[in-house]
């Protein structure tokens, strides 16, 4: 990681101390815990409100995805407390956990049992597992409405809005779309997830795009399996390519963001008006990747905005 200290005035400093700040928070334990499926990574943190962010009555739900480029050693931990800052912002939250990338040894190889994922370069973690990811993802969304009852009392499941940071957000971007997957897919619904919305934030939203620009190590083409298997999974699991969705749609993007840069949200965004179909987005100057679930950021302030125009 770059010495933010010694260059303050470089992008590379400045996403450092980014990065550093978002991951300087304790991590906030929920207020319960609920599992999804058998896998200790199929489980569900809920945080209950923690105050009034709107007009009365039952709280919206918002689920949140996160992200760490769909590997291994980034879990929901470390957007716990962006998670209970959501809470303060009296939000019902439910933070989703799913299975990653499997730990590579030297060489790389075949990412663990069900991954069908190529090894990273470097013998690094992989990229996502195919297909657990996102089966993973599809079943905690359609487990959601019984647990939310069950563990966040006064929370209106029906009043749901997903949100997702980087890999989180192209997730998010998927589940909402899975009535527009092809017909063969397990994960396909017969009509559009009851969602307020999504608010996507610096998503990795064009899996072609972030090919091309070797997004968080060529994390994209992992996740799909390779080469190989790129463009014959591409389908089933590219938001870009599952257009209109029909369900109101936010992009938040740091425009000096680094990591995820701002092209990949703007090609999702064309993508969307091609298919006639409005997604905003929102660029924040002077932000990069990290401030947008930093509570001790403004940027993240905007995010509670973004998601609450959607939810009340």
């Amino acid at each position: 990681m770059p010495d933010a200290a010694a260059e303050p005035d470089t992008a590379a400093g400045r996403a450092a101390a980014e990065e550093t700040s978002a991951l300087s928070h304790p991590a906030v334990d929920p207020d319960a815990t609920a599992g999804y499926g058998d896998h200790p990574d199929q489980v569900i943190d809920f945080y209950a409100p923690r105050g009034a962010g709107g007009p009365g009555g039952p709280v919206p739900v918002v689920v949140v995805l996160h992200g760490g480029s769909w590997r291994a050693p980034y879990d929901r931990r470390h957007v716990s407390p962006f998670a209970d800052f959501l809470a303060h912002r009296g939000f019902a939250v439910a933070s989703v956990e799913y299975r990653r990338g499997a730990q590579e040894g030297p060489g790389g190889g075949s990412g663990g049992a069900g991954s069908g994922g190529a090894g990273s370069a470097g013998g690094g973690p992989v990229a996502g597992r195919w297909p657990d990811t996102f089966a993973d993802v599809a079943a905690a969304l359609d487990a959601l409405p019984a647990l939310v009852r069950r563990h966040l009392p006064g929370a209106d499941p029906r009043r749901t809005v997903l949100t997702g940071h980087s890999a989180g957000g192209h997730l998010a971007l998927w589940a909402a779309a899975r009535h527009l997957l092809p017909a063969d897919a397990a994960w396909r619904l017969d009509r559009p997830a009851p969602l307020r919305g999504v608010v996507a934030l610096a998503p990795i939203a064009d899996l072609e795009v972030a090919r091309e620009l070797r997004v968080c190590g060529g994390a994209a083409l992992e996740l799909l399996g390779g080469e190989e298997h790129f463009e014959e999974r591409r389908p089933y699991v590219d938001p870009a390519l599952l257009l209109p969705t029909g369900i109101a749609t936010t992009l938040v993007q740091g425009r000096a963001d680094v990591d995820v840069p701002q092209a990949v949200a703007e090609a999702y965004a064309d993508a969307a008006a091609k298919a006639g179909e409005v997604v905003g987005l929102t660029l924040l100057e002077d932000v990069g990747h990290f401030p947008l679930i930093d509570p001790a950021a403004d940027a993240c302030a905007v995010v509670a905005e973004e998601i609450a125009q959607l939810a009340w």
